[in-house]
C-alpha cells in the first residue's frame, strides 16, 4: 500500500516536472480554459501547449470536456491549485534565505 502511494507520488511528480506544464496548471487554477485560450495566454505554439496538455492528461492532472468543436480543460483535482501554492511559498522562504545570506557577506 506505502509503496503504491510511493509510486503515485513520483508520476504526479514527473507529470508536473515542466516549466511549461506548471504554468498551464496555474492557468488552470483560475478558470478551465481550450487549447487556444491557453495558447494565447502563453503565448506559444499550439503543438506545445497540445504536447503538455496530453501529459497532464495521460497522468489524470487535467481532464478535458468536450463542447462543441473545442476541448474545455479543468484541473482534476482543485488541490492542485493549493500545491502550487505551497511551492510557490516554497520557492519564496528559499528566495528570502539567498537575499539574507547575500546581505550577511556584503556586510562582511
Amino acid at each position: 500500500m506505502n509503496r503504491d502511494i510511493q509510486q503515485f507520488k513520483a508520476e504526479f511528480f514527473k507529470a508536473l516536472a515542466h516549466p511549461l506544464r506548471i504554468r498551464i496548471l496555474e492557468i488552470l487554477s483560475v478558470g478551465d480554459r481550450n487549447v487556444n485560450e491557453l495558447q494565447t495566454i502563453l503565448g506559444s505554439e499550439g503543438s506545445a501547449v497540445s504536447q503538455q496538455l496530453a501529459v497532464l492528461r495521460s497522468k489524470n492532472v487535467v481532464t478535458g470536456t468536450k463542447e462543441g468543436t473545442s476541448v474545455i480543460y479543468s484541473l482534476r483535482d482543485p488541490l492542485i491549485k493549493d500545491l502550487l501554492e505551497v511551492a510557490r511559498r516554497i520557492f519564496d522562504n528559499h528566495l528570502v534565505d539567498a537575499i539574507s545570506l547575500l546581505e550577511d557577506i556584503r556586510k562582511g
